[in-house]
């Protein structure tokens, strides 16, 4: 670690008391809007930058593992950071209070929702919100297909066909996915055969144990809530928990990647939603700050309240976690090994596919008429043509939405 001092004049590293990265990621996780692009930017900006705490080499590390893996960019990131400083617990206890200010407004809109879902003016926030959001879910297909795919006809091939599926069935098999990624990694570094391989200087050995100067237990101490709730009387918690911890080990390319995965087990699945109350579900976590992934925590108070807010909102980011704390150093050592970057290419281009193929899904249910139709259409055209914030363009839908209605 990198122990040098800032241009701002603070020490940099392991001078710093861990509870000042407490306080930092507290305050970005009431803050953060934007997005984990902007999200990491912000964290760039102030603790490699301005205040020196990280190492450059370090933090770019954390952003290559991001990218490496599925998950939110932006806590990943996070989790990192505190993984540096503290090992294992303290990749929880950053975790924790980056998350924790957007676990707190989705229980408090979920109360709110469940309360006056029914009223006139929620139905009618609602009504210009649903279009909006899917322009917004639109962009981001677009940019993750572009960004994914780029000139590979092997991937917009796979993108094409997991579009398709999704489109026309309403449903997107995770075994697409996995199956998408293993296929470009058969093709691009099939397996020798003729030999077995073990830990050599490609890295294309199993995993090593990383080297923490945390307590790996803390893994099993993060889920041990979950499991005690899934132990009592709500019959959901169970089968809650365990869906979003299967999506979160899934979530590729984006956090917006989540929605299909999200509505094909919520809402086709096990029915613990309709359609419309999904979509909403989109909304909240797009209007809140921190990863987008914490529609999970609205959509498990819908289901069975608080306890079904924070066992989902545990599980989905569990996975992410975990592979953190006890992959994160092999995935930035091999982060250029042919066969890892072939899997994770195929099942982003897979993702980025059955995420477009939501937004034919979900368009269905939220443009219902020439008014939404024009909502949604106007939203796209300013989405394309700027950067407003995307809470911003929700918000700005949901007024709209209550002004038709009061017209009426």
């Amino acid at each position: 670690m990198n122990n040098t001092t800032g241009a701002g004049g603070e020490a940099s590293g392991g001078d710093i008391p861990f509870r000042k990265f407490l306080l930092y990621f507290l305050h970005l996780g009431v803050t953060g809007f934007g997005g984990p692009i902007a999200t990491v930017g912000y964290m760039q900006r102030d603790l490699v930058e301005r205040r020196a705490w990280i190492d450059r080499q370090e933090f770019l590390d954390g952003v290559a593992l991001g990218q490496a893996m599925p998950g939110p960019l932006a806590a990943q990131v996070a989790m990192w950071i505190g993984y540096l400083q503290r090992g294992a617990w303290g990749a929880f206890a950053v975790a924790a209070v980056f998350v924790g200010p957007a676990f707190v407004m989705v229980i408090a809109a979920g109360a709110l929702y469940t309360l006056y879902s029914g009223a006139g003016i929620v139905q009618a926030l609602f009504y210009g919100i649903a279009p909006a959001v899917m322009a917004i879910i639109l962009i981001a297909a677009y940019k993750l297909l572009r960004l994914t795919d780029r000139g590979d006809w092997r991937l917009w091939a796979i993108s094409a066909a997991v579009f398709s599926v999704t489109a026309l069935t309403g449903s997107e098999p995770i075994p697409l996915i996995m199956g998408a990624g293993l296929a470009i990694l058969f093709l691009d570094a099939p397996p020798d055969w003729r030999k077995r391989r073990k830990n050599d200087a490609t890295g294309t050995g199993p995993p090593e144990p990383p080297s923490s100067h945390g307590n790996i237990l803390v893994p099993a101490l993060a889920t041990a809530p979950m499991a005690a709730l899934g132990t009592g009387g709500a019959a959901p918690l169970i089968p809650l928990g365990l869906f979003f911890l299967q999506t979160g080990a899934l979530v590729f390319g984006s956090g917006l990647a989540i929605v299909p995965l999200l509505r094909d087990g919520v809402v086709d699945q096990h029915h613990w939603l309709d359609q419309a109350q999904f979509l909403d579900a989109v909304a909240i976590g797009l209007i809140t700050p921190g990863p987008v992934v914490i529609t999970a925590g609205f959509i498990g108070y819908l289901i069975a309240g608080f306890p079904g807010a924070f066992v989902a909102t545990v599980a989905i980011f569990a996975p992410i976690y975990l592979a953190v704390v006890l992959l994160g150093r092999w995935f930035v050592r091999h982060r250029g090994n042919t066969r890892l970057r072939a899997f994770v290419a195929g099942a982003t281009a897979a993702a980025a596919g059955a995420l477009a193929g939501a937004v034919v899904v979900l368009t269905r249910e939220a443009v219902t008429d020439p008014v939404t139709a024009s909502i949604g259409l106007v939203t796209l055209g300013v989405l394309w043509r700027s950067k407003i914030p995307e809470p911003w363009i929700v918000l700005s839908a949901g007024v709209l939405g209550l002004g038709l209605h009061l017209l009426h």
